[in-house]
């Protein structure tokens, strides 16, 4: 597939999911991100806030685990997080490998990426995207290839700001959000055949 021919899909695919979604979908990400942006790390109601953003479940035994750590633990941890996607330095990749692998030592995050860069686009959502199976299967519509070997979040946001700069170049000033967003849509149920 053509760049023309992502691009069209990617556009196409942004501006269904924007007709169909309220424009209140995204409150409680937004006062999750000003509230880490004030105080420079995700504490434990943060985290629910976002489980309850994702429609994720809140009864499995990571989450049980977490709220066993001390508030400060946790803040400490996700401190580390939140300062490597927002460091200027490092580029949009390497700020989230960075911040998803900070992450790392958390209750529940070890291994996969879905939550966890909810957390990360809420530490810097003018940089990060969120990464599930729906996204995967939007890049995968695409024409894109990503494996789910270690590292997988930094890969995925490589192609995030590859599909950016297309937008971009298109006429576009598109967020990484912009971008996950129409990957979400492309890999939805509601997606028609091409």
């Amino acid at each position: 597939m053509d760049d023309s021919q992502v691009w069209e899909k990617l556009r196409a695919a942004h501006a269904a999911y924007m007709a169909a979604t309220s424009p209140a979908y995204d409150e409680v990400l937004n006062e999750v991100a000003e509230r880490i942006r004030a105080e420079g790390s995700i504490g434990k109601t943060d985290i629910g806030a976002l489980l309850f953003w994702k429609r994720l479940r809140a009864d499995t035994p990571w989450v049980s685990e977490l709220m066993t750590w001390p508030e400060g633990r946790v803040r400490e941890v996700t401190n580390g997080a939140v300062t490597a996607v927002n460091e200027g330095s490092l580029s949009v990749p390497d700020a989230a490998a960075a911040g998803r692998g900070a992450l790392s030592p958390l209750p529940g995050f070890d291994t996969g990426d879905a939550f966890a860069s909810a957390l990360l686009l809420a530490a810097a959502p003018s940089r990060m995207a969120v990464y599930d199976r729906r996204a995967q299967t939007g890049l995968e519509a695409l024409g894109c290839t990503l494996s789910p070997a270690r590292g997988r979040y930094g890969r995925y946001m490589a192609l995030v700001e590859e599909l950016r700069l297309l937008a971009h170049r298109n006429g576009h000033a598109w967020l990484a959000r912009d971008v996950d967003v129409a990957l979400y849509w492309l890999g939805g149920p509601n997606q028609q055949p091409a």
